[in-house]
């Protein structure tokens, strides 16, 4: 099934996000899946066809500052979690989707999970791959630089940064034509260099982890995490320690797999979300 590029206005700010829909109208929730850093939406390219083939409509944006969505000045936008919580339910609320699954991986997909616990009522099952969810996480001292000063600037505004961040988080090689549509963003404008420096200054990275741990003390919707064991910036020490403390939440381990386990096994990442958004809730 083909991935459908779109735009949307929603305020001041302009989101691009893909798209997918089943072949035949579902009364499915839609899934929303939310990119890590420095990625974008492009990253879940094998994994929408494969759950729309499921009769789920799959929807990815990307962040405002990231891949080909807005990326403002800071006077305009100051890159908080709060900051992309607010924008976020506002591109929500422009989607029309009341209710749907909650699909998340990677650094700043630690605020999708703010989302989904401060809006439990609107989601309907959640997904983590390889998220920081313990305050002891921390950003990888590859992302720490972006944000040091004249270093990070300069570090941002080499296209590269993308190739060498995802190829050494993923420890795989990826393809040059994929390569080009990630690195695309920095080639035309400083602007997207300059939103990574931002989006990293303003993380508040154990701030909002010590949001989400207190948050999942009483987070009962059905919960999948599906973990790359190799990951060489997140141990799987706190997946399991989540797993093993809520009788909701459940881990599915893929081995060999690092930190971006959708780009190099899609297959059974996709594979393990459709079977647990399509299994009945005992």
């Amino acid at each position: 099934m083909a991935i459908v590029e779109n735009s949307l206005i929603v305020g001041s700010l302009a989101w691009f996000y893909r798209e997918v829909v089943p072949n035949r109208e579902s009364d499915k929730p839609p899934v929303l899946l939310l990119h890590g850093l420095p990625a974008q939406s492009y990253t879940w390219r094998k994994v929408m066809p494969a759950l729309a083939e499921y009769g789920f409509r799959a929807i990815a944006p990307d962040w405002i500052g990231s891949g080909f969505s807005a990326k403002p000045e800071k006077r305009d936008f100051a890159y908080t979690p709060n900051a992309y919580l607010e924008t976020l339910s506002a591109f929500i609320q422009s989607l029309a989707i009341n209710k749907f699954s909650l699909v998340v991986q990677g650094f700043l997909a630690s605020v999708g999970l703010q989302y989904a616990l401060r809006n439990s009522d609107a989601i309907d099952r959640l997904v983590i791959i390889n998220t920081p969810l313990f305050p002891t996480a921390k950003l990888p001292w590859k992302m720490q630089q972006w944000g040091l000063p004249l270093i990070g600037d300069m570090l941002t505004q080499d296209p590269l940064l993308v190739d060498r961040t995802l190829e050494g988080g993923s420890g795989f090689v990826i393809a040059d034509k994929d390569l080009d549509i990630y690195r695309q963003p920095f080639l035309k404008s400083s602007a997207a260099g300059r939103a990574l420096v931002a989006t990293i200054k303003n993380l508040k990275l154990s701030e909002t982890l010590a949001e989400v741990e207190s948050g999942f003390s009483s987070w009962e919707k059905p919960t999948l995490m599906i973990w790359g064991m190799a990951d060489p910036w997140l141990s799987v020490e706190d997946a399991q320690k989540l797993a093993n403390s809520k009788p909701n939440v459940e881990l599915a381990k893929l081995e060999e797999a690092k930190h971006y386990p959708q780009e190099h096994w899609s297959k059974e990442v996709g594979g393990e979300i459709a079977n647990f958004l399509r299994r009945q809730v005992v």
